[in-house]
């Protein structure tokens, strides 16, 4: 039986390493690498396993970095009271069955959807191009368009897909899970958004400014939730997602907010820029700032990943090297969730480019770990 299971787990690809142990059958080796969260693997004839991959970092500390790559002005106070827990997954479905409930204390938002139909009765605008390629004669039914005021919209929809998710998941508390029930009755009118399909597009405005952090919340659900049929037979339910995006949002989102001061602006994830002259190399740094005058000032890259035991990887010191080279800029900052080494620098033979790798330290308060980063730009700007 372990061996059937040891062969499930390789097969959905959530481990760094999934291997037999070569010095006693039967046993596997199992090492997590940077995704987190819990997954329920049915695997036929061995039953349901069920994996839990703690984060480093405290639970409340990590709810504050995916909070504040998202809203770093609203999330400072934190979202709810996460002291007493340290699981991942009661946790999110806590914050988020509380977020729903006082997003829908005043009830549900209402707003306008866009319907196309075919109808008896005209209302809205004809859809005469529709008309004609599927009712080319007939007088009806008419194709129309129409707004219609309700509350099966976007913002609503989100949330109901975000708990029905969380309540399909295991290791979520019977309290917590009853709490959730209670949301989806209120949302009970409201569409399930199909799995696959795009998250429908939300925009903030003073309107929905309650759901906000709800919104936010959920979206973290929908991005990590998943339900998949494998070969073999295999059905992996469960909610992953991966800390190198969530220290490299944070990092992005921290970096630019410490920026603000100094005007320009700030490009995350940026795509234009290219390594050759023939522009078919395409480079793409997490973070570069500009100044006012349009110059690229600051290029840096946030790296989570897991560290050699003798200090950091020589490739991210040569992907640096080739972005300061296309920006023209003759120094680059590396930025590690702190690890086995402090702050070095590296200045390249017959460049002259000076490549710094910093570390930031997860395990303190979110005032200490913003004051940091603040620190940590002073020394960017001063060059």
């Amino acid at each position: 039986m372990a061996d059937e299971v040891g062969r499930a787990l390789a097969a959905v690809k959530i481990l760094d390493e999934v291997a037999p142990d070569p010095y006693e059958p039967g046993t596997w080796r199992l090492r997590a690498g940077s995704k987190v969260g819990v997954v329920a693997l049915a695997v036929p004839d061995a039953g349901t396993v069920t994996v839990r991959i703690t984060p480093k970092v405290p639970v409340p500390r990590l709810f504050f970095l995916l909070g504040y790559s998202t809203d770093p002005g609203g999330w400072q106070d934190g979202m709810v009271d996460l002291a007493e827990r340290s699981d991942l997954l009661p946790a999110l479905a806590h914050a988020v069955e509380r977020q729903t409930d006082r997003a829908l204390r005043q009830g549900l938002l209402q707003g306008y959807r866009t319907v196309e139909e075919a109808s008896l009765v005209v209302r809205g605008r004809i859809r005469e191009a529709e008309q004609i390629r599927r009712r080319f004669g007939m007088p009806l039914p008419v194709e129309v368009a129409y707004d219609e005021f309700t509350t099966d919209i976007a913002e609503n929809q989100i949330l109901r897909t975000a708990v029905d998710r969380l309540l399909r998941l295991p290791g979520v508390p019977r309290a917590i899970r009853t709490r959730l029930l209670h949301q989806r009755t209120r949302l009970a009118d409201v569409t399930t958004l199909v799995r696959g399909e795009p998250v429908p597009a939300w925009r903030p405005t003073r309107l929905n400014a309650r759901y906000h952090r709800a919104l936010h919340l959920a979206k973290v659900v929908l991005e990590g939730a998943s339900a998949e049929h494998l070969p073999g037979g295999l059905r992996m339910d469960g909610f992953v997602f991966d800390m190198n995006r969530v220290y490299e949002d944070f990092v992005c989102a921290a970096l630019r907010e410490a920026l603000r001061p100094y005007g320009g602006r700030s490009v995350l994830q940026a795509k234009d820029l290219r390594m050759d002259e023939g522009d078919s190399v395409r480079l793409r740094p997490d973070f570069v700032w500009y100044s006012d005058s349009g110059a690229p000032g600051i290029v840096a890259d946030a790296k989570y990943k897991a560290r050699k035991r003798s200090g950091y990887p020589n490739e991210d010191l040569y992907q640096m090297l080739a972005y300061c080279t296309a920006l023209g800029l003759s120094e680059g900052h590396l930025v590690y969730a702190k690890g086995n080494s402090t702050l070095t620098s590296h200045r390249v033979r017959r460049a002259g480019t000076v490549l710094h790798q910093h570390a930031l330290d997860l395990d303190q308060q979110p005032d200490a770990l913003l004051a940091e980063v603040q620190e940590l730009i002073r020394r960017m700007v001063a060059g």
